[in-house]
């Protein structure tokens, strides 16, 4: 990995972690930048999603894994894409000025994942070691389970979140569902050690930055928005768990065991 590619990669990840905290902690700062306004556990939800997006990229830049950068800028590739779109929309539909700005930045982020995304997969993935079933299977299941709770928010279904949600917000996180899916579905496409492991460390921060807010959530959801909260909450449990398990305990696969930080 060049050193270039390498210091945007940092400087990228170093800008997600502080948005991700920005956005947990409710600072104005950080909220204001989102472009329709969002109840307190919608901000912890774009939290998690940076902080999502930061980790892998710390331990692509750790490993040298250059060609594991494809799947998750495709990710981001179809996430700001749609959110492009739906933001201009919105916009001509009478939304907030805001909407505009946000639509550019996420038009220029997506062209700029795009690209990334093609000059990635110039390179070979260096750990070939081959993603294991059960991940493969678990994946295949997010894929499908991210295809249809998107398609819901997107359309604006209530409910499918276990808060309310504003059309706006609802089309945004659909979007980046959709992108998730994408993720997913490359992992099942090129199924190597090396592009699963960034699905799985994303996953990962996702469910630890979520899982404490949503247990709280118990205790006053709604009784509508009650199964929601339930399956949103297993899914994060059994996705962290599964992310745990396959990352610093199962042998042949975990930290430390084969190229996981060899250096670039």
């Amino acid at each position: 990995m060049n050193n270039v590619l390498r210091m945007a990669l940092l400087l990228a990840a170093a800008l997600a972690a502080t948005l991700a905290v920005g956005f947990f902690l409710q600072q104005n700062w950080a909220t204001r930048i989102w472009p329709v306004p969002s109840p307190h556990l919608s901000s912890i939800f774009v939290a998690s999603i940076l902080a999502a997006i930061g980790t892998p990229i710390i331990w692509i830049v750790l490993s040298g894994e250059t060609r594991a950068i494809a799947g998750g800028a495709i990710n981001l590739a179809v996430a700001n894409g749609a959110i492009t779109l739906a933001a201009v929309m919105f916009y001509h539909d009478g939304g907030p000025p805001k909407l505009l700005p946000f639509a550019a930045f996420s038009a220029v982020l997506a062209v700029c994942c795009f690209f990334l995304f093609i000059y990635s997969r110039r390179f070979e993935f260096r750990d070939k070691r081959p993603t294991p079933l059960w991940v493969r299977a678990s994946f295949a299941i997010f894929a499908l389970a991210l295809l249809l709770t998107a398609s819901a928010l997107i359309a604006v279904h209530p409910d499918v979140f276990p808060w309310p949600l504003s059309r706006e917000n609802s089309t945004f996180y659909g979007s980046l569902f959709l992108g998730n899916m994408c993720y997913f579905i490359y992992g099942i496409i090129y199924p190597y050690w090396a592009n699963a492991k960034g699905q799985l460390l994303a996953f990962l921060a996702y469910d630890l930055v979520l899982i404490v807010p949503f247990a709280d959530r118990f205790a006053t959801v709604p009784p509508a928005m009650k199964m929601s909260l339930t399956v949103y909450t297993a899914v994060l449990v059994y996705s962290g768990l599964l992310a745990i398990f396959f990352l610093f305990l199962h042998q042949p696969t975990r930290f430390g065991n084969g190229s996981s930080f060899s250096k670039a």
